[in-house]
């Protein structure tokens, strides 16, 4: 294993020693490669290919037809069948193929959304709500791209809200099929990906509907395989749509509308694993509740949030590896007129704006990997229990939008690090963002996603009360009164300030501690909870208009709540990841970022700690003088702790990240030494008297 000193052939920052903690990058870069490291190599040598590279100002047409040509490429190659049945050409190895996919948005974001429109929604609606018969008929073809297809769920006047969708799949036993129809435009399949050029079958989401007349039922959403075209691309009669047109990215995609006028297809052509018609039109399900259908039916489509949050992480580490490069190369500005300039990461802004955010892209990194092993371990069958579905369901949600919203902060920060040469499409960033701009509202708006988890929350935190006896909800009550007496009154903060006896450097030990920054983002995770549960409680026994006007005016303390359950999931993911860091300077350098990435989280939300008394004013004070700290002594290790993420000229195809910065400033210290003598002197500067 090779040793990188500080910096990797960098000098060491101000202040800090050569002779300091030295990271393993190669140790660190196949620690970071997680459970498939050898699935993410091999994607990462695809992404490398220039057959696969996006090709900046391509218009619109052309980019379209380039990607779909890629994906035949893909195919070649054998990079995109991993979680197909092992029987059909395909590993059965889930996880495996999510960890290759979402190392395609570094060749280009459209590749990588067609890929998963594909076989990552399109194909595994029909693997996984489908059966044997359909994975036969159906899943040869759509591997092989012979079927390419779209995943017709959102509608144009529902949007998020699933349930409510008015596309309607009506059984007629006398003919043995479903007649598809959409009643009115609002409720048109929308941005749809294959859908306005390239698709020739669609899996349909659509209320299903048994009987006639009076005696019609609705058995609520189901999915349903649908032809939309015919071999030359003309609609099949009774379908129309329209196409999205120019986007603000993604332009790669045919992103179209669909609406289905009376169309007739085979009662086969349900997906029947949850729920299925007998000719006779009788329907039947495994599972007898229709809300709990509904969420399994979905939930087995969860990957494409697993799957976002991936590809959301490896843009954030792109980004960084391009913007601490280039920091560490640029120079700007002297302290005086004689100094060579600094370098952009020597100021103690551009400290902040990067590294704050290399240590969350590191805890995003690994809350990624236990995300992807939990999907694993669900899909795989190894542990598929209707609990861990749950479980699954609600950390994929809770850290979709973190880590989507991380990536889009980190690609603007980025930007703006590097100045006029980040905004040049050869650097890529400007155009990354605008891709990713829209992983925040698909697969699931970030919002709605963390409602979801809120509700998860109150729902834990009320099966915790739900059998207890008086005695036990006498003393919990007891309890929450003595809480807010120890922390509103500021008892808490007096003995704070007693213990540290008004000592930064005690305040700072607090600070630093792992168990004090545990107690702090648990204690404010739980205090939120419980202040919600108390809002709420009472809210189930209204009517349901008026509920759900209480419930809306705690909507944005349950997005709060949730928000910071899902940072404290990836602290304890950071935190536990570093129990598998052996070499002893890698795991000190790790340790200060895991530090950082907490305590900016405390410093983020220190007005929240000081009101609800869980800080006093002397460990408040020190929290940002301590984050400086931690910045400071994490300067010399930035270019390492970007170079472990391992990617490559092949995958980044940024100029200011292949080292010509740092020639073009050797040049220019060159050119200011051979000229100090004979340079002119400056107008403010009196001329020695000849």
């Amino acid at each position: 294993m090779t040793q990188h000193t500080a910096l990797s052939a960098q000098p060491a920052g101000p202040g800090e020693s050569a002779a300091g903690p030295r990271i393993d990058v190669e140790a660190l870069g196949s620690y970071l490669l997680g459970r498939w490291a050898g699935v993410r190599r091999a994607a990462r040598d695809l992404t490398a290919d220039p057959d696969l590279h996006r090709i900046d100002g391509l218009p619109m047409a052309e980019h379209r037809r380039r990607v779909t040509a890629q994906l035949q490429l893909l195919v070649e190659r054998g990079s995109v069948h991993r979680a197909f049945p092992s029987r059909l050409g395909g590993a059965d190895d889930p996880g495996g193929n999510i960890a290759g996919f979402e190392e395609l948005v570094l060749a280009d974001p459209s590749l990588q959304i067609k890929a998963g429109v594909q076989w990552g929604l399109f194909g595994s609606a029909i693997l996984h709500l489908g059966t044997a018969a359909h994975h036969d008929r159906w899943l040869p073809d759509v591997m092989s791209l012979r079927l390419p297809g779209a995943f017709a769920m959102t509608e144009t006047g529902h949007g998020s809200d699933v349930s409510a969708i008015a596309t309607t799949a009506t059984f007629d036993p006398a003919t043995d099929e479903f007649v598809l129809h959409t009643p009115f435009r609002a409720a048109w399949k929308d941005y749809l990906g294959n859908a306005a050029r390239d698709g020739k079958a669609a899996v349909v989401f659509a209320q299903l509907i048994t009987g006639g007349g009076p005696r019609a039922v609705r058995h609520g959403v189901h999915a349903f395989v649908v032809p939309i075209r015919d071999d030359g691309g003309a609609f099949l009669p009774g379908v129309g749509g329209d196409d999205d047109g120019l986007k603000g990215g993604l332009n790669g995609i045919d992103n179209g509308r669909l609406h289905f006028d009376h169309v007739r297809i085979p009662r086969t052509n349900l997906l029947n694993r949850y729920g299925d018609v007998a000719p006779d039109g009788t329907y039947s399900s495994p599972i007898a509740s229709p809300g709990r259908r509904f969420f399994t039916m979905l939930g087995t489509l969860v990957q494409g949030r697993v799957s976002l949050d991936g590809a959301a992480v490896a843009a954030s580490k792109a980004a960084l590896a391009i913007a601490v490069r280039y920091a560490n190369e640029r120079r700007q500005f002297r302290a005086t007129p004689d100094a060579e300039e600094q370098k952009l990461l020597d100021y103690q802004l551009h400290q902040r704006r990067l590294l704050t955010r290399l240590a969350t892209t590191y805890a995003a990194s690994f809350a990624h990997e236990e995300l992807l092993a939990g999907f694993h371990e669900v899909f795989s069958g190894a542990r598929d229990t209707d609990a861990d579905r749950q479980d699954l369901e609600t950390l994929a949600a809770a850290l979709k939008p973190l880590s989507t919203w991380h990536a889009l902060e980190t690609l603007q920060e980025c930007r703006e690090a590097c100045g006029g040469a980040g905004f040049l499409a050869e650097n890529r960033l400007a155009l990354l963002r605008a891709d990713l701009d829209v992983y925040a509202t698909f697969e699931g708006d970030n919002n709605v996603l963390l409602q979801l988890v809120a509700k998860r929350l109150l729902s834990d935190y009320a099966a915790e009360f739900r059998k207890a006896d008086f005695g036990v909800l006498a003393r919990w009550v007891a309890a929450q009164a003595a809480d807010a007496t120890w922390h509103r009154t500021g008892l808490r903060q007096m003995v704070q300030t007693v213990a540290d006896s008004g000592s930064e450097k005690k305040a700072a030990n607090y600070l630093k501690d792992e168990a004090s920054q545990r107690a702090l983002l648990t204690d404010r995770v739980g205090a939120m909870v419980a202040a919600l549960a108390g809002s709420l409680r009472g809210a189930a026994k209204l009517p349901p208009a008026e509920a759900a006007k209480v419930f809306n005016r705690h909507q944005h303390q349950l997005i709060e709540a949730a928000r910071a359950h899902a940072e404290l999931l990836q602290w304890e993911a950071f935190s536990r990841a570093l129990a598998g860091i052996k070499e002893p300077g890698t795991l000190a350098v790790l340790t200060r970022l895991r530090d950082l990435f907490g305590l900016g989280l405390v410093e983020k939300n220190l007005g929240w700690y000081l009101m609800n008394g869980r800080l006093s004013a002397q460990r408040a004070r020190t929290v940002g003088p301590y984050v400086n700290r931690l910045l400071h002594r994490l300067r010399p290790h930035a270019q390492d702790l970007v170079d472990a993420f391992g990617y490559g000229p092949g995958q980044l195809r940024a100029a200011i990240a292949t080292g010509a910065e740092g020639l073009r400033q050797q040049e220019a210290i060159a050119y200011a030494r051979r000229a100090r003598g004979s340079a002119p002197v400056p107008e403010q500067q009196p001329q020695a008297h000849v």
